[in-house]
């Protein structure tokens, strides 16, 4: 069949004749942010000055204000599409469906003028994100290995919770994840630490404002500038300070610490020293929701993300042998 999707070499996953998404490309006219996490922002600057448009959803949009510049976006045609709403362009139609991963992700479907529907997932977790049936599908693959399947049953929120009250019975708590996550586990937690302090540094509080714009419920925060904050920390009174995965080993050194990750697929706790933890909180689908999700959409050929992170070619590999449709890694290494 006609494939019209791909994925280029500079990370662009080209859905029909005009759209680029996640990466710029010099050829598409349209650009698509599916979410504001950097590895899908790639060449951003690029597409604003060429692209007639560059859509995402409003909270995205306002996501990427935040972490990147408020004026970047300014700088050329960008505009919000709602989920499940339709643009037009040239005789192809495009369309973003919810895709849970963080705050604003969007799954895109591209219909060409004879009728081909193709659709790029975007990063996502199978659990809430509605699968939609396609001709072409374009996938991640950042856990597309057989050995990346989670084997445990325990409620992971649950021993969330349960480790950071302990780590509050010894002071301050430092949780270090990525942008998007961090939140989710403000909100988490705010439904068990009802009076407890949440501080984070300027650019953890700014995405947490926003995400409450948009309907999270994060619950009170404090800026880690503050005097209040300064002296909280210094003391090491029992609050939780949230700092994105960089500042890990800068700060919080002496105090007790949680680190998200998505790659644990054999314990959702692991103690690494005796204050410090690493949760098996993911906000990608393991091997078995990337099956799932291929079996839902029931497509005719799948294209498996080789340019970010993740194992694209035995992904292809399992979904030829197990659900016996083509499918292949792009772009080829």
């Amino acid at each position: 069949m006609k494939t019209n999707a791909t994925v280029t070499p500079q990370g662009a996953i080209i859905l029909g004749k005009y759209t680029a998404c996640d990466a710029f490309d010099a050829n598409a006219p349209l650009r698509v942010i599916t979410h504001a996490h950097a590895d899908h922002l790639t060449g951003l600057k690029q597409s604003l000055k060429t692209c007639e448009k560059v859509l995402m959803t409003p909270a995205t949009k306002d996501l990427v204000d935040v972490i990147m510049n408020p004026l970047l976006l300014m700088s050329g045609y960008a505009e919000t599409l709602e989920y499940e709403k339709k643009i037009t362009y040239q005789e192809e139609t495009i369309t973003f469906f919810p895709a849970d991963h963080i705050l604003g992700s969007a799954q895109v479907l591209v219909e060409d003028a004879e009728g081909t529907r193709i659709v790029y997932t975007g990063d996502f977790r199978i659990d809430n994100t509605p699968a939609i049936e396609t001709d072409i599908l374009v996938i991640e693959a950042t856990y597309g290995s057989p050995f990346c399947k989670r084997s445990f049953d325990q409620d992971v929120k649950d021993l969330l919770i349960s480790t950071v009250e302990k780590g509050l019975k010894q002071g301050t708590v430092y949780i270090f994840g990525y942008h998007g996550k961090l939140q989710e586990v403000m909100q988490i937690l705010r439904k068990t630490q009802t009076g407890t302090l949440f501080i984070a540094p300027e650019k953890v509080f700014q995405v947490t404002k926003t995400c409450q714009k948009h309907g999270m419920h994060t619950g009170n925060i404090i800026h880690a500038d503050t005097q209040e904050a300064q002296e909280l920390l210094t003391r090491s009174e029992p609050c939780i300070a949230f700092y994105h995965m960089g500042s890990k080993g800068k700060v919080g050194l002496n105090n007790f610490n949680i680190t998200l990750s998505g790659w644990e697929f054999n314990t959702p706790l692991r103690q690494n020293s005796d204050n410090n933890y690493t949760v098996a909180l993911s906000d990608h689908s393991d091997f078995n929701g990337l099956l799932e999700y291929v079996r839902q959409s029931k497509p005719k050929l799948v294209i498996t993300d080789n340019y970010r992170d993740g194992h694209a070619q035995t992904l292809a590999n399992e979904i030829q042998k197990r659900q016996h449709i083509p499918a292949t890694p792009q772009p080829k290494r």
